[in-house]
């Protein structure tokens, strides 16, 4: 009975129904589950698994960090992530429409709608700088190898000799250009040629955030080509881009692992891995670590984004979340942890032939996926083909995230909208959109793009999400009410949220969600790159992009608020914290218990065009059959009343009297 069940679960019927009856034909789902589990580990894994987790990993104590981050993810991320996909599933509507579970507190839709449109501007600018390694690859040089080119400056010094390319004979070079070597890492003496080339080929940065320079062409040509990429992919919305992933969710495993394998067989490279898994114990002690652990936690799953709550929306009524967000959380940690093998074998490697610690050569963000990474596959043979597959591996990485981003911004204006014609026209929003992704990621392919990117990176989606989260779990569990939630839950999957993720969501994730916002704020520096230092109108514009999606909660709650119905401000609050009479299943089949439509005319009106109109037809039948029987009644009485007075009835059309 138990697989009957989940058959008819798996092939997107009711429990119990033969037939298929949990399509939403208007909105559209999942071609099967398996797009959903693909695309929401697509979104997930991004290039913060690739660029952040390993380096946080070995600056917080290694092997030691992964205890933190293994409690805050059973603790915060699954539930979180649970929560986020069952949110969007139970209503089938994106990050605005879901809430009309209480209409006040919308404006948290609108601060998820604002964190996208931001991380979609400047990640996709990081989409295409990868898009330009990856064109410039295609040689039998890398042209970052030596520090003979027109870019190059007096301090460059290279770790291949301008001779011959370098290989694993540099064990046995001169001692003098070892010594060479040695000196060369040190930051404050010399610079990189793959540092150079990034800096004044690849960027050309200018000396100033304000001093935007020119538009550097080849940039702006790949950021083009990355927004086409990207349009193409979601032109049919989850229909097209749920075949995309097969590809694109799984072929960055399929390049993880090549270079593992010759990662591992590099000189040297044992020395980087035990650097990044080396446990210092006594870090676990430090509050510094959690919050790390948190704050990677939380923002490595893409929590608050709205990108969760959209894709799930597509999912079919009864799928099985539950399961879902937990074997994505767990596939996306365990890529982060992977990806760390990945990096610290190859910069191990890099260490062992430089003979310098492996702390010389670490780095995270741009400066280890344009800078740090490319100069250590300078080192390998064939060099060129490993460059190629690192790219191609952080392209799609980025591009698994960027569709969801710019799904979730088109899903909810079409929600919200709602009209035919923009739900027959999605594609038309879809390309809008995509076009002004691009022109506002224009300023960002100029000199002092870098500037402008980082600077959204970090204060664009940092404090604001924390806030975002914590309300959205406040909300949920305590105006609309966690045991409304726990029936919603249970009537959508079968079985009631367990325990644990009803204690975790009523008390242990928003408490974890707090901390991370002060550690956040106590740990706040003013943010550098390299030597320069941002000004502070920069760093104002900073918080002010911060705020920007915070600030729409409260306006959007006092606007909700002054337009409910009541006599008093406590009315007026209660009326708009209310759920919406439209809040519930997308389709009727599925509106049963507290939601199944009462027979008023209320109920009736808040129903479907062409349902509504059947009901009406119901009606005016049931009303004339009622009328018929009523004038038959009268008809009755009237003919009982012509009697004679003795109580014998007229015989004038009755012959037969004794009858």
């Amino acid at each position: 009975k138990l697989l009957k069940q989940f058959c008819c679960v798996v092939n997107g019927a009711v429990p119990g129904e033969p037939v298929k009856k949990d399509e939403n034909s208007r909105r559209g789902n999942w071609g099967n589950q398996i797009e959903f589990v693909l695309t929401s580990v697509g979104y997930a894994v991004g290039l913060g698994n690739v660029w952040r987790f390993p380096y946080l990993c070995y600056r917080n104590g290694g092997g030691a960090f992964m205890l933190p981050y293994f409690i805050m993810l059973v603790f915060c991320g699954i539930p979180l992530f649970f929560l986020e996909l069952s949110f969007g599933q139970f209503a089938s509507l994106g990050c605005l429409g879901v809430w009309k579970i209480s209409p006040m507190f919308k404006g948290v839709g609108y601060g998820m709608m604002v964190v996208s449109t931001y991380i979609g501007i400047y990640y996709n600018v990081v989409i295409c700088i990868a898009f330009y390694y990856f064109f410039l690859s295609m040689t039998n040089l890398l042209p970052w190898t030596y520090c003979n080119n027109p870019w190059n400056t007096p301090d460059c010094s290279g770790v291949v000799s301008s001779g011959h390319q370098f290989n694993a004979s540099l064990a046995n070079a001169t001692s003098s250009l070892v010594a060479g070597v040695s000196e060369v890492v040190n930051r404050t003496k010399r610079t990189s040629p793959s540092e150079e080339y990034w800096k004044h080929y690849v960027l050309n940065i200018s000396d100033d955030i304000g001093n935007f320079g020119e538009v550097r062409l080849p940039i702006l040509g790949c950021l083009a080509v990355s927004w086409s990429v990207v349009f193409l992919c979601l032109i049919r919305g989850v229909k097209s881009s749920g075949k995309v992933v097969y590809f694109t969710a799984t072929f960055p495993y399929v390049v993880l692992t090549i270079l593992f394998i010759r990662g591992i067989t590099l000189d040297g490279a044992i020395n980087g891995i035990k650097y990044y898994l080396t446990p210092q114990w006594q870090k676990v002690l430090d509050a510094k670590v959690w919050g790390d652990a948190a704050s990677q936690i939380f923002y490595s799953l893409g929590c608050a984004w709205g990108g969760l709550i959209t894709m799930a929306s597509y999912n079919k009524f009864h799928n099985n979340c539950f399961r879902d967000s937990i074997i994505i959380s767990i596939t996306n940690c365990a890529t982060s942890v992977y990806a760390g093998f990945v990096i610290f074998s190859i910069l191990g490697f890099m260490a062992h032939h430089l003979n310098v610690p492996v702390s010389e050569v670490a780095d995270h963000g741009p400066g280890l996926a344009f800078v740090a990474y490319p100069e250590a596959l300078t080192l390998l043979p064939i060099s060129p083909l490993w460059s190629l597959l690192f790219f191609f591996m952080l392209i799609l990485l980025g591009l698994g995230t960027q569709f969801c981003l710019l799904e979730t911004l088109v899903t909810a204006i079409v929600d919200e909208i709602g009209t035919d014609w923009i739900i027959k026209n999605k594609t038309v929003v879809t390309l809008s959109v995509a076009i002004a992704g691009f022109l506002l990621g224009v300023p960002l392919t100029t000199q002092a793009g870098i500037y402008w990117l980082l600077l959204m990176d970090n204060y664009a989606a940092s404090f604001s999400l924390v806030i975002i989260s914590c309300i959205m779990c406040i909300c949920i569990m305590y105006i609309y009410g966690h045991r409304n939630y726990f029936k919603d839950v249970e009537m959508m999957l079968g079985f009631p949220p367990p325990l644990f993720f009803k204690v975790c969501w009523r008390f242990i994730s928003p408490v974890i969600i707090s901390f991370i916002l002060i550690f956040t704020v106590i740990q706040y520096k003013p943010i550098t790159y390299n030597d320069y230092v941002y000004p502070g109108w920069s760093l104002a514009i900073g918080f002010a992009m911060a705020l920007s999606s915070v600030v729409c909660i409260p306006i959007y709650a006092l606007y909700k608020i002054s337009k409910s119905p009541g006599a008093t401000f406590r009315e007026r609050l209660k009326a708009a914290c209310r759920a919406h009479p439209k809040w519930g299943p997308a389709l009727q089949e599925h509106r049963t218990g507290r939601y199944a439509p009462m027979a008023s005319e209320d109920t009736v009106e808040a129903r479907p065009l062409k349902e509504r109109d059947e009901l009406k037809e119901e009606q005016k039948e049931k009303e004339k059959e009622e009328g018929k029987e009523k004038e038959k009644e009268r008809k009755d009485e009237i003919s009982l009343t012509i009697q004679g007075s003795n109580g014998s009835t007229n015989t004038h059309n009755n012959p037969n009297p004794s009858a």
